[in-house]
């Protein structure tokens, strides 16, 4: 008798923590999608029904709302459609440089065994505190004495150093590669380089594909160093461009705005989608295989 209230009571201590999690989660999914939903639904609203206040409730001015962009855009040096191709320009390469460099960089530093690798690792984590605002200033001055001022490389070529990305990496190594294998592959004959692209970066495909996510949102949101960097208007990003339709001195059409910000944010939708079945299947696997 004893043993069965004991069941019981374990089955609704269970019940009660399977409860509180699905409410937690919840409310962590609302507080996600609300930012996005405020931003779709006020796409589709009139700017003096944006300044009156938050609502959830879809209007019917997104059309006029896109005709006002393109008619704005007019008068512009750059325009919606130039702006999108200027950030993926930046965007893309500097994802790809990021998450492979970064991958190799761990790769090294987890597989190979050298004389100064607790303070190369304990050097790349400590770069990954400095903030970029601090070091902009000398790199704005290193890059003026190039002539690389205005120019997408400033903009690409940095994302190569990724401390987060390393340490993410390593972390997910640490875990999932197996030294064994790589030694397997070395005696087979197959070179370093073919080794990390053959079976390295295959074991670590959901790092990858989680990492590239996280690297071409912050590259493509990114606006301190373009702003910085880019003078001419015609090689504006897209948030530089989302920043002129929000400079009006006279009045800001709050409704275009939002219509171009609906512009920036699907991209990054689409990279999600089109990453994110890597991930669920990476976990699967795992799943399986444990």
């Amino acid at each position: 008798m004893a043993d069965t209230k004991k069941l019981q009571s374990y089955s609704a201590n269970q019940r009660t923590q399977k409860i509180i999690r699905g409410v937690v989660c919840i409310l962590f999914c609302i507080l996600s999608l609300l930012p996005f939903v405020l931003l779709v639904m006020n796409a589709t609203r009139a700017s003096d029904d944006i300044q009156m206040g938050v609502s959830l409730i879809p209007s019917g001015h997104f059309l006029e709302n896109w005709k006002n962009l393109m008619i704005k855009q007019q008068g512009m040096q750059v325009t919606l459609w130039s702006a999108v191709r200027n950030s993926m320009i930046v965007s893309a390469p500097a994802t790809i440089l990021a998450v492979y460099f970064s991958s190799m960089t761990a790769y090294g530093i987890q597989v190979y065994d050298f004389k100064m690798k607790k303070a190369a690792w304990a050097f790349i984590m400590a770069v990954m505190m400095v903030p970029n605002q601090i070091t902009i200033i000398g790199f704005y001055r290193f890059m003026l004495k190039l002539g690389l001022v205005d120019n997408y490389i400033p903009l690409i070529l940095p994302a190569i150093a990724a401390p987060a990305v390393v340490f993410f990496m390593k972390q997910y190594m640490e875990s999932t590669l197996s030294i064994e294998m790589i030694e397997a592959a070395r005696i087979d004959g197959a070179g370093e380089l073919k080794t990390f692209n053959r079976i390295a970066m295959p074991i670590m495909k959901p790092a990858v594909a989680t990492q590239a996510i996280f690297q071409f949102i912050a590259q493509w949101n990114n606006l301190f160093t373009p702003t910085i960097m880019l003078t001419t208007d015609t090689k504006k990003t897209l948030p530089l461009f989302v920043q002129m339709l929000n400079s009006d001195q006279f009045r800001v059409d709050y409704g275009v705005v939002y219509v171009a910000l609906f512009v920036t944010v699907v991209p990054l939708i689409a990279v999600y989608l089109i990453l994110s079945r890597y991930i669920v299947a990476g976990v699967a696997l795992g799943g399986v295989k444990g």
